[in-house]
């Protein structure tokens, strides 16, 4: 599984490969520009270069690159942002190797005032200015020069990451250069894989220039990156000598009135993903609405409130068929904020011995009580988007707060909803370590999803996906995927491999939708259909290998 590193990782494999084997830096820096070279020459064939230097190593594979270029024949001019006297260590000797090559070098001013050749088809810039150390936001002049970058129809090539990038979150450090191509080094950086990173970064190569695998493989490093090549070895067995039960059997606490549509969807979804059986636990009153629309899957009544609502009055039944009938529980799509769920939820999740996987109202049945997940017996998958992790953060619950709302004045509510605002924007915009704190302090499996979606395990790992499109931001997506992951754990695949499985396909299967449907006109039904797809692409990689 290829892993995604920090700034602070990546230095220290820097450190690592040139103090304990011997590999210089100024050996890894000519390695990083012959890879921009070569990149540059595969999709740049005839264009000028220009190439925009900083004062640090980052500038060094700039330099490097210009002059490997300049050598080959190729028009190219470097604007460096330092006095050279000002430059130290491998990043002066590049310098001065260039200018010895006769590599033309010029002060950043004259890029500023520079208005020809860098609008036209036949000019491409490589961007060498800020690398991955960046911690702050840029300042003027940089700024300048990367607002003019911006502005100009020249495509670029940055190297590490754009300039502007935190390499650690993917946000923008005041300004940052949108790139057409990144070409990297030994690992992706988070701030590849993160959004807005992930825009700015154009289409990613991650290139080899020497790093020990050793240490790219290394455990200390937290955080992978999800491809297609891990599901295989991810998917469950079918044994020829097997039957329904073999593949577990999934009780499904779902639907409410007017909702009845997202337990229909997690189901079918379930199915799709191989579970053997699955049974929907629904209020009573709400039974023929739900018999005339389901085929392979089964109905469980259970009491209602009167209101087409599950009614506390139910957890001794669940509790006493979940030892005897079932293996897997997943509650919440469509359930309804009613005020018995929450005590209902808790119940469930606390005293039953299946795991379990919680999305929707059952996650908002939760919010301000997450202290509760550590005395789980068994354990328990969160499927939270954004605003669903804001609320399991915040420290009052989704209904006593809905109720109280309704005593305070305008002024509290508008304090409230900023309060909320900002907790969510904190949440996007720290995805990977909100992710992992929660999944530690808790104990639990967090599938927190977004773009992308991030999976967390008690550990303190983390793993991005990098499958799906925007066109699954649509009703019942999430539904879809509570019914995957709920499938796999059914099929005896780990909570966290059932996760990640789970959330791949779900990815996978949607991308398979959109091309068939385009994103615009994607729906969690077209994703349902496409799962079947999905496996079978897998396990075509299976047999090639």
């Amino acid at each position: 599984m290829l892993k995604a590193a920090t700034a602070k990782e990546l230095q220290e494999i820097d450190r690592v490969t040139i103090e304990r084997y011997g590999i210089s830096g100024a050996i890894l820096m000519e390695r990083a520009g012959l890879a921009v070279v070569s990149r540059t020459n595969d999709l740049f064939p005839d264009e000028k270069i220009i190439v925009l230097c900083g004062g640090g190593n980052n500038g060094g594979d700039g330099f490097v690159a210009a002059r490997i270029l300049h050598n080959q024949g190729r028009s190219v001019e470097v604007f460096l942002t330092a006095r050279p006297e000002a430059l130290k260590g491998d990043a002066k000797a590049t310098y001065d190797a260039a200018v010895k090559f006769g590599v033309k070098i010029f002060s950043l001013d004259k890029f500023l005032t520079l208005n020809s050749n860098l609008s036209t088809p036949n000019s491409m810039i490589v961007d060498a200015l800020l690398g991955a150390g960046l911690n702050k936001n840029v300042r003027h002049p940089l700024s300048e020069v990367i607002e003019k970058v911006n502005k100009l129809s020249a495509p670029v090539m940055s190297i590490d990451i754009p300039s502007g990038i935190s390499s650690d979150n993917g946000q923008i450090m005041g300004c940052a250069i949108k790139a057409k191509y990144t070409v990297s080094f030994g690992l992706p950086r988070m701030g590849h894989l993160l959004y807005p990173g992930a825009e700015y970064t154009g289409k990613l190569f991650i290139e080899d220039i020497g790093f020990p695998r050793k240490l790219l493989k290394s455990q200390k490093i937290a955080v992978n990156l999800l491809q297609k090549e891990d599901m295989t070895s991810m998917l469950p067995q079918r044994p020829k000598y097997s039957h329904k039960g073999t593949y577990g059997h999934v009780l499904l606490l779902a639907g409410s009135r007017g909702k009845t549509g997202a337990a229909l969807m997690a189901a079918k979804a379930c199915l799709r993903s191989g579970a053997g059986l699955v049974t929907i636990g629904i209020p009573e009153t709400l039974v023929n609405a739900f018999q005339s629309r389901v085929t392979e899957e089964m109905i469980l009544p259970l009491p209602d409130k009167g209101n087409g609502t599950l009614s506390y009055k139910s957890i001794a039944a669940i509790l006493e068929l979940l030892k005897k009938r079932f293996d897997v529980l997943a509650i919440g799509p469509g359930l309804s904020p009613d005020d018995e769920i929450p005590d209902l939820v808790i119940r469930l999740v606390t005293e039953s011995d299946v795991p379990a996987v919680i999305d929707a109202d059952g996650l908002n049945a939760m919010a301000g009580k997450t202290r509760i997940l550590k005395r789980c017996r068994a354990p328990v998958i969160l499927t939270p988007h954004v605003g669903e992790m804001a609320r399991l953060l915040s420290q009052r619950s989704a209904v006593s707060g809905q109720q109280s709302e309704l005593k305070k004045n305008e002024k509290r509510k508008t304090k409230n909803e900023i309060d909320n605002l900002k907790l969510k924007a904190h949440i996007e915009q720290d995805r990977i370590n909100t992710a992992i704190s929660f999944s530690k302090r808790t104990r639990t499996y967090l599938v927190l999803k977004g773009a992308p979606t991030v999976i967390a395990a008690p550990e303190g790992n983390a793993f991005i996906n990098s499958t799906g499109n925007p066109g699954m931001a649509t009703a019942g997506s999430g539904d879809v995927l509570t019914g995957m992951i709920s499938a796999f754990l059914a099929q005896k695949l780990s909570p966290l491999n059932a996760s990640i499985l789970g959330v791949y396909m779900h990815g996978l299967a949607g991308d398979l939708a959109a091309e068939k449907k385009g994103m615009h006109s994607l729906t969690a039904s077209d994703i349902i259909k496409e799962i079947p797809k999905a496996f079978k692409s897998i396990q075509e990689i299976s047999r090639l290998r």
